[in-house]
């Protein structure tokens, strides 16, 4: 099983907005991210630990500007911390290994789904392709996306 933890040097590797987004709490301006449209098959892990988060079978089309999932991977990669900043009461995600903040979880989701809006911003992800995740060290994870035979 893969390690998972705040790997230093992979912090000094991000570029400007990766590190403003991960280490100091930023969010990217809406309609800006990478992964917003992004639709291939696979899963989307921390860019700084490379803690499995969300996979493609849980993406789905919010219309609020950042990529939305309707739930994680796996739970434990996941916190869930009480966010008051900006006026707001909202749950902010941060990736549990990397504490890298990713995102904030609404309850506006899909109904069939659980109704959960992961609202993450794409910074903070790397993609792994469901043709790569044998080799990197995700294959224990392939049964989460979809199109799997």
């Amino acid at each position: 099983m893969t390690q998972f933890v705040k790997d230093k040097n992979k912090i000094s590797q991000l570029n400007s907005e990766q590190y403003r987004v991960t280490q100091e709490n930023g969010t990217e301006h809406p309609g800006t991210g990478e992964y917003l449209h992004h639709d291939a098959v696979g899963i989307y892990v921390d860019i700084v630990s490379g803690e499995p988060l969300f996979a493609s079978s849980s993406k789905f089309d919010s219309g609020c500007g950042w990529p939305s999932f309707s739930k994680p991977i796996v739970s434990k990669f996941i916190n869930e911390i009480k966010d008051s900043s900006h006026g707001m009461n909202r749950i902010e995600v941060r990736s549990s290994h990397g504490d890298s903040h990713l995102g904030h979880v609404f309850e506006d989701g899909p109904k069939e789904s659980g109704g959960l809006r992961y609202c993450i911003n794409s910074a903070s992800l790397c993609f792994i392709a469901l043709d790569k995740m044998a080799d990197e060290g995700y294959g224990d994870y392939i049964n989460q996306v979809e199109d799997v035979k």
